[in-house]
């Protein structure tokens, strides 16, 4: 399993928005204030080493389906010497619908990091968004630097990559700890020899500082902004460089950036355990649920069980890749981000207990992006990348780990142990981070809001609590519900509050609810 910090919107959940309508009530109007903030004066100028940046010419091309424009974004690579190599970065849009008059750019990301925002823009933004906002936007999206279309880190092979996303990640003794230390060593290195000259230049605050160049190229004076999950991060990071161009921002499945990497490990952990306890409770209920018909504690038993007889003995897939620990672990993990893969998550277990792995197989293979041809996108490259270079690492090494796995495991019974190891994955990083946690409050912003789920997996709604409350122009807008991020997904009282901010500029009254 390799779920650290990957906080991505996922493909499930994008194919089951809009399936159903929710009711919502409203919080109360003690923070008022904030949804009353006066705007902010107009942006400063951009420093004169960066004019050349800020004032290029996009050469829009057709391109993808249609309707689409693409086109290439340049950025210093390192902002500390402008003058130095530069950076291309994919960018893509499809024009405002009408009717209405157009209100600017509505940049998105999906997040993860590393997932790509042109491929999400393409497949589901652009076309999926709703008709009102598609209406008086050109929506965009830039693939971040490392990602995707942006010279994309790259860090192992097809058939490299297959032997990592097996190693057991729950070790039983010195060899499969140091095995497992190992497949780490041997992740971070390939990336050091593939793409060692842009791993240094992948964080966060330098895609924020990409993302307001291409805002003043399109022609925006404000920055409006769709963020999800790990976009979330990026939005807020944005804020807080350029408090005076922020316009409207939807900062939807937030992340705490004041927490250090252990503690978003572990209580990410804790977020994926709360999603396992609502899926069994739905799954006992049913007599052919795969882990039984008692109690959510009882399955939880039994899923642990299932773990540990493939860690002993794999079972077949119909592929040279047998179902281990590792993947199956994955594939249930993936099923966590969206209710709507539940009822696939059953059979894929039942098919499993049964000596049939293929169905979880598919679910590791699609989180980690693996295409049939053995060949796998850039995700996992960049989010370690990214992660590894925003904070320092969670351990020095796996005697770290060691006294940390009761606290991950009292966090998740099901899923700590692994997780407590993934977190190991930065400690061999080959290059030094430059962030650190710390609290984002971007004073003298316009308001933003913050979206937070109460039963999401990926980011606790803790996070989006604390997020908004750090923001001293934050909004909170809760869904009472399952899956990863709120927006899109079927809630008419969420889709309603954000559309009218992004719209009329009007966030909802802090502390609305939907359920």
């Amino acid at each position: 399993m390799d779920s650290r910090r990957l906080l991505r919107t996922s493909a499930s959940a994008l194919a089951a928005a809009g399936l159903i309508l929710s009711g919502c009530t409203s919080g109360s109007d003690a923070a008022a204030s904030r949804t009353t903030a006066a705007r902010p004066a107009a942006p400063s100028a951009p420093p004169e080493a960066l004019k050349s940046f800020y004032s290029q010419q996009l050469t829009w091309r057709e391109c993808g389906v249609d309707g689409f424009q693409c086109a290439t974004l340049r950025a210093p690579l390192d902002y500390a010497k402008p003058d130095g190599p530069e950076v291309k970065l994919a960018v893509s849009r499809v024009r405002a619908t009408g009717p209405g008059k157009r209100l600017g750019s509505l940049l998105v990301n999906p997040g993860g990091p590393g997932g790509s925002a042109v491929g999400y823009l393409q497949a589901y933004a652009g076309v999926g968004y709703p008709a009102p906002v598609r209406a008086r936007y050109d929506m965009v999206a830039v693939d971040p630097r490392g990602v995707a279309r942006s010279e994309p880190v790259e860090c192992l092979t097809g058939p490299q990559m297959d032997a990592y996303t097996q190693v057991d990640q729950t070790p039983d003794d010195r060899a499969e700890t140091d095995a497992l230390s190992a497949s780490f060593k041997k992740f971070a290195a390939g990336c050091e020899k593939r793409s060692g000259t842009i791993l240094p230049h992948v964080s966060t605050v330098e895609t924020a500082r990409d993302m307001d160049i291409l805002r003043a190229v399109l022609g925006d004076a404000k920055l409006t902004y769709v963020g999800a999950s790990y976009g979330t991060f990026l939005g807020a990071t944005y804020a807080e460089l350029f408090p005076d161009r922020v316009g409207r921002l939807v900062l939807d499945g937030a992340m705490d950036p004041s927490l250090p990497a252990i503690d978003l490990n572990r209580d990410q952990t804790a977020g994926f355990e709360t999603a396992f306890r609502a899926f069994a409770a739905d799954c006992v209920r049913t007599p052919d649920c795969p882990l039984g018909t008692g109690s959510v504690d009882a399955a939880g038993e039994a899923l642990k069980k299932f773990f540990r007889d493939v860690d002993a003995k794999p079972v077949p897939t119909g592929q040279s890749r047998p179902l281990g620990e590792s993947l199956a672990t994955t594939g249930v993990i993936a099923a966590m981000y969206d209710e709507a893969a539940w009822p696939q998550l059953r059979e894929a277990l039942t098919r499993a207990m049964g000596g049939e792995g293929s169905g979880l197989l598919a679910l590791a293979d699609s989180y980690y992006e693996r295409e049939a041809d053995g060949t796998y996108a850039n995700l996992m490259f960049a989010n370690a990348a990214v992660n590894c270079l925003d904070l320092p690492p969670a351990y020095q090494g796996p005697a770290d780990v060691e006294k940390a796995v009761p606290s991950f495991e009292k966090a998740s019974p099901v899923f700590g142990k692994g997780l407590a190891w993934a977190a190991l994955n930065c400690t061999s990083w080959p290059t030094p981070a430059t962030g650190k946690p710390h609290r984002i409050t971007a004073e003298g912003a316009a308001p933003i809001l913050v979206v937070g789920t109460t039963r999401d997996p990926a980011t606790p709604y803790k996070w989006a609590q604390s997020l908004a409350g750090q923001l001293s122009s934050g909004t909170l807008l809760t869904y009472e519900g399952d899956g990863h991020t709120a927006y899109g997904r079927g809630s008419d009282c969420i889709d309603t509050a954000i559309n009218t901010y992004l719209l009329e500029g009007t966030p909802p009254q802090d502390g609305k609810r939907c359920s």
